[in-house]
């Protein structure tokens, strides 16, 4: 016999989980005990927000669920934000919650509010633990949690529920069913003819190649025939992204867009492989014309009418391109060059000419960093400027939030993505306010003693909020601040403190970093309105 705690936990670790994170409380003390007994290391954050973050950088390098832990009210509550960016971000998140007995809520209100109502309209699925079906729940939850598209699941564990005894798993657990190539129907058919007689095929590559672990398929056809290739933001890396094939990543650049579009308007056939526009600014919306042959591949059916295709393939995204290429060929592929000058002009719109700037920082930092290391970035106007000029050489070679577009997200997904592989270069971009919301975690940076370069852009100013006030003709309101001290804040928490003036500085900085054994915060100062007419 083993309780019910102990049924999660060993389920969990059997799911290829090995961290949690999360802030004790006394409704989860027996799941924490068993989590740990199990080998998944509990990791104690400041807030279950970053705590869900940080969850999250774990399973960039798993690829298995992730769990938070949260006590009941307040710490289930302070999880929302991240609960929500995994539901649009499609991470698979088990947030495991303890809960007053239901006996008990009938008299009883203190911090005591229906958490299952709350989280339902932002998880896949959510749970109470009940004696006697414990193990079929665990399960139900990873398997939704990882299903297609994945994300977050959610249980709650009632007190009594987790401590009493039950029956060893012994369940037949669900099988997935094997991925399916397309059969050969009549419009796959007609997708090889619009295929085999396209002069300008371009692919349009987005997140669920990566659910689906298609980067290898991807690049295998990308370099095959030479096929122009644009990726959201997410997607970046699924071909290296010094392959001359690839243009440039799209989703929240106005610059960018007016590049990339142009391209895309010139094609015969789009090719969508993946392609999720939840990552997408409003001028993604019904962005082909009518006159343009459009064949889809993607994991879920489209619902979301921000785009039509002709043809649209559920399923494996990497085995449907593959069924569309097999004994295809288009004779002649844009012959006239227009991917090649696309793609030179998207990388001299984001170069820093030889000028101090974040697009200078961003070019310092990338040459410092291992062509292995991993980026995270937070939301704000260096993120877009960033996740146009910063290359990848792999997938989730750079982690955001983009779904959700959250502030504040840049550290904790470095410390998960660091803790789950501490032998890879890990480095987080922040500009000073998402920095501000999230200083508590520099104090699990300390404890943890993670070698983390932070560079931090600071402007004194939501930048990205003061260029639409601009736009609108409206005055500035409520997006400058005071400077914050980040050299000597840094050292007060544990970490070092420098200064970076130039793009050699930022380089030399960036590999000092690496070496040491706590977190060092790179001050890097750009001025207001740095951004303008850059993005």
């Amino acid at each position: 016999m083993v309780t019910a705690a102990e049924i999660v936990a060993n389920r969990l670790y059997e799911a290829g989980c090995r961290h949690a994170f999360g802030i004790p409380g006394g409704e989860i003390l027996t799941l924490m005990n068993a989590i740990d007994a199990a080998g998944i290391k509990f990791v104690l954050v400041k807030h279950e927000n970053s705590g869900g973050f940080m969850a999250e950088g774990t399973h960039h390098f798993t690829q298995s669920p992730c769990i938070l832990l949260a006590t009941v009210g307040p710490g289930v509550a302070n999880a929302i934000n991240v609960i929500t960016n995994c539901y649009q971000d499609q991470v698979p998140l088990i947030f495991l919650t303890g809960c007053i007995d239901a006996q008990i809520a009938e008299t009883f209100t203190h911090q005591v509010f229906d958490q299952r109502e709350l989280l339902r309209p932002i998880t896949k699925a959510n749970f109470t633990a009940v004696d006697g079906a414990i193990d079929v729940i665990i399960d139900k939850a990873i398997s939704i949690s990882m299903d297609d598209r994945p994300g977050p699941v959610h249980i709650d564990i009632p007190i009594s529920v987790s401590m009493k005894k039950q029956e060893a798993f012994t369940k037949v657990r669900r099988v997935k069913p094997a991925q399916m190539t397309p059969n050969l129907s009549k419009e796959l058919v007609t997708a090889r003819k619009l295929f085999k007689k396209a002069t300008r095929p371009i692919v349009l590559a987005g997140i669920d190649v990566l659910h689906h672990n298609s980067a290898p398929t991807i690049n295998k056809i990308i370099n095959k025939f030479n096929l122009p290739l644009i990726t959201t933001y997410k997607a970046k890396g699924i071909v290296p992204e010094d392959n001359l094939n690839t243009i440039g990543a799209a989703g929240l650049s106005p610059r960018a867009d007016k590049i990339l579009q142009a391209l895309i308007k010139k094609s015969d056939l789009i090719i969508l492989v993946g392609y999720d526009p939840i990552e997408m600014r409003s001028s993604w919306v019904s962005p082909w014309e009518s006159k343009q042959k459009v064949i889809e591949f993607v994991a879920i059916e489209n619902t979301h009418y921000v785009h039509q295709a002709d043809i649209s393939f559920i399923g494996h995204v990497g085995a449907g391109l593959s069924s569309l290429i097999k004994g295809n060929a288009p004779k002649k592929i844009w012959g006239n060059l227009h991917p090649a000058k696309t793609r030179q002009a998207h990388k001299t719109a984001f170069s820093p000419h030889g000028k101090w700037g974040p697009e200078a920082i961003v070019k310092g930092a990338r040459s410092a960093l291992p062509r292995n290391g991993v980026a995270t970035v937070d939301t704000g106007a260096h993120r877009i400027l960033l996740s146009q000029s910063w290359e990848c050489y792999q997938p989730r070679g750079l982690l955001q939030s983009n779904g959700l577009c959250t502030m504040g997200v840049a550290v904790p997904i470095a410390i998960g993505r660091k803790i789950a592989e501490p032998s890879r270069s890990v480095i987080a971009f922040s500009g000073d306010a998402g920095l501000e919301m999230i200083l508590g975690e520099l104090a699990t940076l300390r404890d943890l003693k993670l070698a983390i370069p932070i560079i931090t852009f600071v402007d004194k100013e939501l930048s990205l909020i003061k260029m639409k006030q601009k736009e609108s003709n409206f005055k500035n309101l409520g997006v400058e601040f005071g400077e914050t001290d980040f050299v000597k804040l840094a050292q007060a928490m544990g970490g070092w403190g420098v200064f970076a003036k130039s793009e050699n500085e930022v380089a030399t900085q960036v590999k000092a970093a690496l070496l040491r054994d706590t977190f060092t915060i790179i001050v890097c100062h750009i001025g207001q309105n740095a951004y303008d007419g850059k993005i």
